[in-house]
């Protein structure tokens, strides 16, 4: 990944000028892929509209439901019902969520072992079939956990925010407006590169909007 990377900031910085100026400011990308797919799911529901701290303590609690010193696996989710995970701090729309997720991947409606074969509109489509699930969640899923290399989430607020700081547009630009802006500077094939860059400007995490 590292080479990636190279590549990527070589890419970028010869077709963006703000681009290349952020690359000049900021250390390189530290994001890499692992294939922790399915907690990876779990952990992003439990984090959603949380801020880092709130997640995590959520996260532990949510863990100590569990006899285990591994993370539980979706039967072990299925033992659980929605108040015992509202006892560790989960909405009741966030625990549907993860035992729908746990349904999912044991009927095989969601299945990781074949991911890494799929485009990334294909990985859209089929993780989007879990409820709480959005276009957001697997963007960044997409970017944090598979590492793939262009994917922008022009629906992300912190990169709207970035873009009209870094490319003067007169408002809040609309997903469509940061698509334009992406094609016109090249950022393609290192979408998630230029974006993670976008976020740098702000030092600022994805923002689900």
């Amino acid at each position: 990944m590292p080479t990636a990377h190279s590549d990527a900031i070589t890419h970028l910085r010869a077709h963006d000028p703000v681009i290349a100026e952020l690359i000049d400011r900021f250390p390189k990308p530290t994001f890499q892929p692992h294939q922790n797919y399915y907690q990876e799911l779990v952990e992003s529901i439990i984090s959603q509209q949380l801020s880092v701290k709130a997640a995590a303590a959520i996260l532990k609690k949510f863990q100590a439901l569990f006899d285990s010193n591994h993370f539980p696996t979706p039967h072990d989710i299925l033992t659980k019902d929605i108040e015992t995970f509202r006892s560790a701090g989960l909405s009741r729309q966030k625990a549907s969520y993860i035992l729908d997720l746990a349904d999912k991947v044991i009927d095989g409606t969601v299945q990781f072992d074949h991911l890494d074969a799929l485009d990334n509109e294909a990985i859209i489509s089929e993780l989007t079939q879990i409820k709480g699930v959005g276009v957001w969640t697997v963007h960044m899923f997409l970017i944090f956990c598979m590492g793939r290399q262009d994917v922008l989430p022009s629906g992300d607020l912190g990169i709207k925010n970035g873009v009209r700081a870094l490319y003067a547009p007169d408002q809040l630009p609309s997903a469509e407006l940061v698509e334009t802006i992406a094609e016109q500077n090249n950022w393609q094939p290192y979408a998630s590169v230029a974006s993670w860059y976008i976020w740098k400007s702000l030092d600022n995490e994805p923002v689900i909007s």
